[in-house]
């Protein structure tokens, strides 16, 4: 016959299990089951100079290059070095977005939300930043809700993937991945980045 202490431990043990397992049906747990794919496609607008910029570079990597003035002599100065510190991106630069996404590539196309977060420039050659994007939506059936990217942004890539952290609002828990593509863009400028993001939720 068992013991009153080996049944209070096994009683104890079946309890345990129970809650575990409805604070993970209430978390979320079951989820799969009623797991849903939402394809949301923008044109985000990527302005540096316009009367009114949406990007901004607030740190810049010039101040880790060495400067043309300490030079008296510019053409001692390597060509690769001349080239880094006219360019409009360099290592080190951290930019911020507060883009505009709409449903068109035209600035008159309906806006359908914000594109905000920030680059920071990792690659000592090429242009190759890591993005971190939350995506707003203000318009439509999802307005309200938004979500978040975060991954490696090689500008000579025709096609970037970013893979999706999470959401809020109707993308809570989301996963899935985001997919850039130049539009009409100038590193000098901006302009127009075509974006498709695939989330599961």
């Amino acid at each position: 016959m068992a013991s009153v202490s080996s049944l209070l431990l096994g009683a104890a043990l079946l309890l345990v299990a129970a809650v575990y397992l409805h604070g993970d049906d209430a978390a979320g747990g079951n989820r799969d089951a009623a797991t849903t794919m939402t394809h949301l496609h923008f044109f985000m607008h990527d302005d540096y100079t316009g009367p009114h910029p949406t990007a901004a570079r607030v740190v810049s990597g010039r101040s880790l290059l060495p400067s043309p003035s300490t030079s008296d002599d510019n053409s001692t100065t390597p060509q690769s070095t001349r080239s880094l510190l006219t360019s409009p991106r360099q290592f080190g630069d951290i930019v911020a977005l507060n883009n505009a996404l709409t449903d068109g590539p035209t600035g008159d196309s309906i806006r359908i939300g914000t594109a905000q977060g920030f680059a920071i420039r990792v690659s000592e050659g090429g242009i190759v930043s890591h993005l971190t994007l939350h995506l707003v939506i203000e318009a439509g059936e999802h307005s309200g809700s938004s979500v978040t990217a975060n991954g490696r942004i090689d500008m000579d890539a025709k096609v970037r993937e970013s893979v999706v952290i999470g959401g809020t609002g109707r993308f809570q828990f989301a996963r899935g991945y985001m997919l850039t593509r130049n539009y009409d863009y100038d590193l000098s400028r901006g302009g127009v980045v075509e974006i498709d993001v695939y989330v599961q939720h």
